[in-house]
């Protein structure tokens, strides 16, 4: 049996990596718009979640399957990856100075069994101005970020304030990934890394 990570996030990498819990980080070949959001973003993130889940399994129906989705909402609205620069940048403008709300979908596999949860991370913007978000996306590339934007690194001089798990806004929530692995008989504990 091995660990399946099944994404291709260099975040979700980095902090499954604080663990010497050995994985394999795969690519589900799903598309996510295939997904349709019906208001609630929580049930949203852990339906694609678990699909991507159930594409891996099939695949690798003996190992651990580990999967996640991301998504920025605010107001009724959806922040999804941006296609364009111009559209990160747009995402960007109307959420500074307001608060938003992280959600990530976990989900783990095993055989036919699944195991689904999801976090929510409040995430307060300090106000930008138009000049401040293009020197920001010229340093960070947005398009791979649900938002336009990332937590770590430069992502401090955006962010104000956080309510909830710094992890869930990387994109892997620790102690819901961790609860889920514990159902499939694997105790993060066990793993934790010196530093």
């Amino acid at each position: 049996m091995q660990i399946i990570l099944g994404s291709q996030s260099p975040r979700r990498r980095e902090i499954l990596s604080f663990f010497s819990l050995p994985f394999r980080q795969i690519q589900p070949d799903f598309d996510e718009t295939q997904v349709l959001f019906s208001s609630n973003p929580a049930s949203f993130v852990r339906e694609v979640a678990r699909r991507k889940a159930l594409v891996l399994s099939e695949k690798f129906p003996d190992d651990v399957v580990l999967t996640a989705d991301t998504t920025v909402y605010r107001a009724g609205r959806l922040f999804m990856k941006p296609e364009s620069m111009e559209e990160a940048h747009g995402m960007l403008a109307e959420l500074a100075g307001k608060e938003h709300q992280v959600y990530t979908g976990v989900c783990v596999s095993l055989g036919s069994e699944q195991w689904i949860d999801s976090e929510m991370s409040a995430v307060h913007f300090h106000e930008l101005t138009d000049t401040q978000i293009r020197a920001y996306h010229s340093h960070i590339p947005p398009l791979d970020k649900a938002g336009g934007y990332a937590i770590q690194k430069g992502g401090s001089l955006i962010v104000k304030r956080i309510e909830g798990c710094y992890y869930n806004i990387m994109g892997l929530p620790l102690q819901t990934t961790r609860r889920l692995l514990l159902k499939a008989g694997i105790d993060l504990w066990d793993y934790l890394r010196s530093i």
